[in-house]
């Protein structure tokens, strides 16, 4: 025995499902990529951030993609593309993203609030200024790092190097010196007390001390985001528990950090980026 419909309810039927399909392709919020830098190009920066990426996905309706670099030169590349909706973001790469291509900070990140950066000799290095170093070979940290080469570049400026070499980490850095390879380094202060031990029985002498504090990292968010939908992805952020925020490494009721100094000094550095790859180095 077969049961028939009324063809107007046949038809109501219909457009219900079609309209709850439509419904449901309406609140799809498109992709949403989130950039991180990760040097040491493990895995386990997957799952690392795989429970906020849920998160996020569940609360904003979207399609969370984590897109790991392993450099902060790709990380410009990604910037300058406008290709990430979130950033997690270290100080010299965020004054880039701020400064250049209208990222907007969200949140600061977990970090040393006192980080500064410093040039080391080896301790039997007799040079006792930065002057000292015109004509001699230093190694500094690659784009983007803020201690290892925006504030060492910038305590520079006005000098001509014989070369640059440029470390792939602090440690390598250090080496160079230890090596007699580089007369000095640029580090922070906190890197150099984590290696020195390392490196023994190599002993450094801190030469210079910048001043000025690095400001903490931040989570910054893309200019391609519209602004009503800035505000609800930062509002979701704000309200993920404490340790979904916590494993990727941001605070959730921070104050985000002032970054006027940290683009005034990329800004000068990038003056002379186009420099550093010619021998003698002039850094003006």
């Amino acid at each position: 025995m077969f049961l028939r419909f009324p063809r107007r309810l046949f038809l109501f039927n219909l457009l219900g499902l079609t309209f709850a399909a439509c419904q449901a392709k309406k609140d799809f919020e498109g992709t949403l990529t989130v950039g991180v830098i990760n040097y040491g190009g493990g895995e386990q920066i997957i799952s690392q951030y795989a429970k906020f990426n849920t998160y996020l996905g569940e609360k904003t309706n979207a399609y969370i993609q984590l897109e790991p670099v392993f450099n902060e030169n790709r990380a410009v590349e990604r910037l300058e593309a406008r290709a990430w909706s979130l950033v997690f973001a270290p100080p010299g790469l965020a004054a880039i993203a701020i400064a250049r291509y209208q990222y907007v900070p969200l949140f600061p990140l977990i970090g040393i609030s006192n980080l500064r950066s410093i040039f080391v000799v080896r301790k039997d290095n007799p040079i006792t200024d930065l002057k000292q170093l015109q004509g001699q070979t230093v190694a500094l940290g690659q784009l983007g790092s803020a201690t290892g080469y925006y504030f060492p570049l910038y305590n520079l400026y006005g000098t001509t190097l014989a070369d640059i070499l440029f470390a792939p980490t602090p440690k390598a850095a250090l080496e160079l010196v230890a090596q007699g390879k580089a007369i000095a380094c640029a580090v922070s202060e906190a890197e150099l007390s984590l290696y020195s031990s390392q490196l023994a029985p190599t002993e450094f002498r801190v030469l210079f001390k910048d001043p000025h504090y690095v400001p903490l990292g931040v989570v910054l968010i893309g200019p391609n985001i519209e602004l009503n939908r800035q505000e609800f992805i930062r509002k979701v952020m704000s309200d993920s528990p404490s340790g979904l925020a916590q494993e990727v490494g941001y605070v959730p009721n921070g104050q985000v950090p002032d970054y006027k100094y940290m683009i005034s000094v990329v800004d000068r550095v990038s003056s002379i980026s186009s420099k550093l790859q010619i021998k003698p180095v002039r850094l003006f």
